[in-house]
């Protein structure tokens, strides 16, 4: 039996992806110029990067209930396992909201084999994390396989990132008044991670050209067998800068180029995290 894998759009995967592995996909929400949009369908991340350089400040919300309830009834009508890959807890009420909705289909379908996943990742280190599934899924992996692995996947999912301006984390409830006001100072770039779902600040770089080496620093660090995986780099709207990471993951590290998954930061973490954001994922233990 085919098993489906379910992300949302907070993974940060282009449509390439989810078409290329079959990947179902529910959009958050974001709201602009008393307009609502669905993530990745209805609005583009660059609409969202030009308005926050003007002067905008675009707000998100989880997906629906309404529509969680409708995809997971779809599978449990049809009996067909879903595994829905969701966006950190930590970080948004999705994953709480996804739960509810399971918990209600369940009541008419008692045995439908509706599955989530709290990857604690965010943007593409949880996009990766459901191409991993998606991956074993089509190679005829079991559910309970899938779930081992995905879940050790996520675990082990790093996420090193840079942001050009912490006062969008700031105003969006992402970081504490304290560390946006430090990093705006005396042109200091930050360098955060994500530890237990949560983005922490990690360093404050002077000089946005050291910020980059000292991503690929740290990845030399904490990874492991980077010719054994793949690597995620995300950008908010700087394709320039996010190649130019690649580069020097490529020719340090020994990656190959084609390894390296690139694609611009959604709508609705885009939201949080602004223009200029660089973010880099990888595993620190990845499976043999």
């Amino acid at each position: 039996m085919s098993i489906k894998i379910l992300a949302d759009s907070a993974s940060d995967l282009s449509k390439h992806y989810y078409n290329q592995y079959n990947i179902e996909m529910v959009p958050l929400t974001v709201h602009l110029d008393g307009k609502e949009y669905e993530d990745g369908q209805t609005i583009e991340p660059k609409t969202v990067y030009d308005s926050m350089r003007a002067g905008k400040s675009p707000k998100t919300s989880q997906v629906s209930p309404q529509l969680f309830k409708a995809v997971f009834t779809k599978y449990a009508e049809a009996n067909e396992p879903l595994l829905y890959i969701a966006f950190s807890s930590e970080l948004s009420g999705t994953y709480q909201t996804a739960k509810m909705m399971e918990l209600e289909v369940k009541e008419s379908y008692p045995d439908a084999p509706i599955h989530i996943i709290d990857t604690k990742c965010a943007s593409i280190g949880c996009g990766l994390v459901a191409i991993h599934a998606a991956k074993l899924a089509h190679n005829g992996a079991t559910l309970e396989e899938i779930i081992e692995s995905a879940e050790y996947q996520a675990e082990h999912m790093e996420h090193i990132f840079t942001v050009d301006d912490l006062e969008y984390l700031y105003r969006g409830g992402r970081v504490s008044k304290t560390a946006a006001f430090v990093g705006t100072l005396l042109k200091i770039k930050p360098l955060l991670h994500v530890e237990d779902g949560k983005l922490i600040p990690l360093e404050k770089i002077r000089g946005a050209k050291k910020v980059l080496s000292r991503m690929v620093e740290i990845m030399e660090e904490r990874g492991t067998d980077f010719q054994n995986q793949t690597i995620g780099i995300s950008h908010g709207d700087d394709l320039e800068k996010a190649e130019l990471l690649a580069s020097m993951i490529s020719e340090k590290l020994g990656v190959n180029k084609d390894d390296i998954v690139i694609d611009m930061v959604g709508a609705s973490v885009g939201s949080h995290a602004g223009p200029g954001t660089i973010a880099l994922f990888f595993s620190n233990k990845p499976i043999k």
